[in-house]
């Protein structure tokens, strides 16, 4: 009975947990055998029956074997092996003809691989780079046995180490071999040429002349050399060429080829680069603490993944404006569009298997999930609108359906509002009082706003009067001089009859030191006697306070006191460069006697 109960309780709560969940699950399978990025997923109409499928450029288990699958819901529809690992898909319209069926663009190694109705159709090649002369003299006297392999190894490594070219793959693959296989590689490999070819980083697609959704857009392409090149959707020609400081690692557009566009790059030297049309080099530079581990443009604002467990929000001109701590690290970025309620929002996948959605740094929902997630996508699959789809790190494939009466508010809680709207405040009632002083107010609350401003008016001027007069008579014993950079300030301390005074003098330039000051006191020798009224002053050294000490005994027994002057003088000249007035006390010792 007490396991009936448990068992029971267990299955309340799961079903609690579900209604209160935003989220339907509609599929998860542990061994989906799926192994991606987000980059490497996308959703597209492939065959224009309006049923959307899912692209996966699977990396394979272990990164062997990568291949490209097509699902449809939770099956596998085609398969088929890939010569490299993809490093990004993408789907895209390459001319406005009927049937306007998608393209589909998968970059791997060198190649953007472009397929039509999920056959394959055009194949993209980035241009060949000239290789570094050094090594191509080296492999041309390996061809005519003047150099043996041992002797062309260690000149390669030098050259490796220090030109700026980088060596190619036949080059590459030579200094990775061990002694025994290099004479047979050089024997297959001299009479070949060199080839230097750079591999394809990123990839993102960019509207061409109109930014309608089924509009014809363009291929972005990031590359292993630095380089950003813009792809026209049908001749497959390079409409432009940019060049960064760094290799990027992703990529983000907004606007058209043909009017306006603005482009963020983000780099492995932890930067964000945002270049606009007709520029070659980058026009603003975002300089991040880290390594950025995701981009995704929300409205206006980028919204960055570091790898210091944060999240952060910049403008396109690189200001920031806000940041999120993380509970864990961030294995994957992407963005959820909501169209039906104009939402946008980036999602962030967690290392403690947890996905959350933020919307700026406010946080609008929360996804527990049972495996870490390494890749996220969002949009219409099959034929529902929003379907969130997740990989997991042991390649898994969970498939979630937002609810059509999901509402996302801050802090993930449910829609309506807050709990403390409804309680009731305890208001007090109307005195008689009150309600007279209200009919005052409103009779005469012309009178009483001229009564208060003249008041107003009589409090300020009181204010500068004493002010002023403050400063005539140097009553303030803080005293700065603009002939010299010099600060005093006085303090007397004691209850008398003999009080001990303090002078705090400060040179306030900023590094020429002062020599020859003279201290001199002027007071009333019926009233006061000082041990020394005048003695010289050591050498002030800027920025430091030297306190010059000296006592004060009062010898009138009448209870009256007066001001002592301080002046400070050079040696050799009598006008004073800094005076102070100071109210001495009444002695409460002879006041008492």
């Amino acid at each position: 009975m007490a396991a009936a109960s448990s068992s029971d309780s267990d299955c309340g709560r799961a079903e609690s947990n579900e209604a209160s969940s935003k989220w339907l699950d509609a599929h998860y399978d542990p061994v989906a055998n799926i192994h991606t990025f987000s980059s490497c997923l996308a959703l597209a109409d492939l065959h224009g029956d309006g049923e959307y499928k899912l692209v996966v450029g699977d990396l394979g288990p272990g990164g062997q074997h990568p291949r490209l699958k097509v699902l449809k819901g939770p099956t596998v529809l085609t398969e088929s092996p890939l010569p490299a690992l993809p490093a990004a898909a993408a789907t895209f319209l390459m001319e406005q003809h009927e049937p306007r069926t998608p393209a589909l663009a998968l970059a791997s190694g060198p190649c953007v691989y472009v397929y039509k109705n999920l056959r394959p159709y055009f194949k993209f090649s980035l241009p060949q780079l000239p290789p570094n002369p050094l090594e191509q003299d080296l492999w041309n006297q390996a061809k005519e046995d003047r150099i043996d392999p041992l002797t062309l190894k260690e000149m390669l490594e030098g050259i490796r180490e220090k030109a700026e070219v980088p060596l190619s793959v036949q080059s590459l693959r030579f200094l990775q071999l061990e002694l025994s296989e290099m004479e047979a590689f050089v024997s297959q490999h001299k009479s070949k040429s060199i080839k230097r070819q750079t591999v394809i980083t990123t990839m993102t697609t960019l509207k061409k002349n109109l930014a309608d959704e089924d509009a014809v857009s363009c291929l972005v392409l990031g590359t292993e050399n630095k380089e950003l090149l813009v792809l026209d959707p049908e001749a497959f020609i390079i409409l432009a060429k940019m060049s960064l400081p760094s290799v990027p690692v992703f990529l983000d557009v907004s606007g058209q080829f043909d009017v306006e566009f603005r482009l963020a790059a983000a780099c492995r030297n932890g930067n964000i680069y945002i270049l606009r049309r007709d520029s070659k080099r980058p026009k603003y530079c975002i300089e991040l603490s880290a390594q950025p581990v995701g981009l995704v443009r929300v409205h206006k604002v980028l919204a960055v993944g570091s790898t210091q467990d944060s999240l952060h929000g910049f403008t396109h001109k690189g200001k920031k404006l806000w940041t999120v701590q993380m509970p864990a690290a961030i294995l994957t970025m992407n963005l959820l569009e909501q169209h039906s309620r104009g939402l946008q929002a980036v999602m962030a996948g967690l290392a403690n298997g947890e996905v959350r959605i933020y919307r700026d740094k406010t946080l609008l929902n929360v996804i527990r999930t049972p495996d870490a997630v390494t890749s996220l996508c969002f949009g219409r699959y099959g034929r529902e609108d929003n379907t969130l789809i997740m990989t997991t790190r042991g390649g898994g494939l969970i498939i979630k359906i937002l609810k059509r009466t999901a509402v996302f508010v801050e802090g993930g809680g449910e829609a309506g509002p807050p709990p403390a709207q409804a309680l009731k405040l305890n208001v007090p009632r109307k005195t008689r009082l009150y309600v007279d002083q209200t009919l005052r107010e409103r009779e005469a609350g012309t009178a009483m706003h001229r009564t208060f401003q003249t008041d107003l008016y009589l409090l300020r001027l009181r204010t500068a009067r004493a002010y002023v007069q403050a400063l005539e008579s140097s009553l303030n014993p803080v005293s700065v001089t603009a002939r010299e950079p010099l600060k005093l300030h006085a303090v007397v301390q004691g209850l008398g009859p003999t009080f001990k005074l303090t002078l705090h003098l400060q040179n306030t330039s900023a590094a020429r030191p002062i020599l020859g000051l003279l201290v001199c006191f002027l007071y009333n020798e019926v009233l006061y006697a000082l041990p020394r009224a005048f003695f010289k002053v050591p050498l002030l050294v800027p920025g430091l306070s030297y306190p010059l000490e000296t006592f004060v005994e009062s010898l009138s027994d009448k209870g009256i006191s007066d001001m002592i002057k301080v002046l400070v003088l050079r040696e050799g000249q009598s006008a004073p460069l800094l005076s102070a007035h100071i109210n001495m006390p009444v002695s409460e010792g002879l006041a008492a006697a």
